[in-house]
């Protein structure tokens, strides 16, 4: 635990959401379960492992005395949950309190989250950077005059449509199965006052016909869950969702392929797309925030581009 304390030691003012210390990268040995986070003014030091009473003592007073320097006069808020695989997770407000509405701020952005309840927080902090060459795609995209149209699949709260629509697009097609986190995304829009977005509580695969008709798309994102039964499991459903990407892009159009699986590599995504949409050419892995630095980079999230062909027009 002694990497988490001195991380905690070091730990720097933040405004904006992000992560502090990431022992489930393996470059802590010893300290593989635990994670740090910090959505503004609460701490989230989240384990997969239990704690006891004097290791959680050890970690509050190592965040009070931070704290104390960092934010003086500011009171002290942290959460603590536990998450084992065969248990819901456990969540406790061990000082402090937490907002609420809880507004935080990444590059600008503003988004709501909730950090007592759930394990999903409203916020993936490790997509930080694809969040990041959505924006700057769509900003530096050559058609951006005749308005960019984007379908987000397996929306959650809508983040990637948030910083397309800052950006310049002009309408994304949001498509969630999950109706609460499809809200919570329009609370997003709301907060960053941003119109042109669509919100479709569907399942995407029997939405064909309602995606297809809303495009061609010059960008599509593909965040799903690796697991999730009945909504999506990578290993067979990845497929079935690659054979209809090219009929969905525009010319030229692009598409960020994410996955968040230990157990699969970039090869998994590589080789479906080589089989299913092998019209599409692969761009680049876009690389993760360096707070989530992992020993294996096969094992951290992966984020894929790929571009259709251009037109022959």
């Amino acid at each position: 635990m002694q990497a988490l304390l001195d991380a905690i030691a070091r730990m720097e003012p933040s405004t904006d959401a992000q992560r502090i210390f990431h022992g489930r990268g393996g470059l802590h040995p010893g300290c593989e379960h635990l994670a740090l986070d910090i959505f503004p003014p609460v701490l989230v030091l989240t384990s997969f492992a239990p704690l006891d009473a004097d290791a959680l003592a050890a970690i509050g007073d190592a965040l009070g005395r931070r704290w104390g320097e960092i934010a003086a006069g500011q009171p002290l808020n942290w959460v603590y949950q536990l998450r084992q695989s065969a248990a819901p997770a456990e969540t406790r407000l061990m000082a402090g309190e937490v907002p609420d509405p809880h507004v935080v701020t990444e590059a600008g952005t503003r988004y709501r989250v909730h950090v007592l309840r759930g394990q999903n927080h409203g916020l993936f902090l490790d997509m930080a950077e694809g969040r990041r060459w959505v924006g700057a795609h769509v900003a530096a995209h050559p058609e951006h005059r005749h308005g960019l149209k984007v379908l987000n699949l397996f929306a959650y709260t809508c983040a990637f449509s948030v910083v397309a629509l800052q950006a310049g697009a002009r309408h994304v097609m949001n498509m969630d199965m999950a109706q609460g986190a499809l809200a919570t995304g329009q609370q997003n829009h709301r907060l960053n006052d941003l119109s042109g977005a669509s919100f479709l509580a569907h399942d995407i695969f029997s939405s064909w016909g309602k995606i297809t008709r809303g495009g061609p798309y010059h960008l599509i994102v593909v965040d799903p869950p690796s697991y999730q039964k009945g909504s999506f499991v990578a290993t067979k459903d990845y497929a079935r969702l690659m054979r209809r990407l090219p009929g969905l892009l525009r010319p030229g159009g692009h598409v960020l392929l994410c996955l968040n699986a230990p157990e699969m590599g970039t090869s998994f995504l590589r080789e479906h797309m080589r089989e299913h949409a092998p019209e599409l050419e692969f761009v680049e892995r876009v690389a993760n925030p360096g707070a989530f630095a992992d020993i294996d980079p096969e094992r951290s999230l992966k984020v894929l581009a790929y571009r259709a062909p251009a037109s022959t027009a």
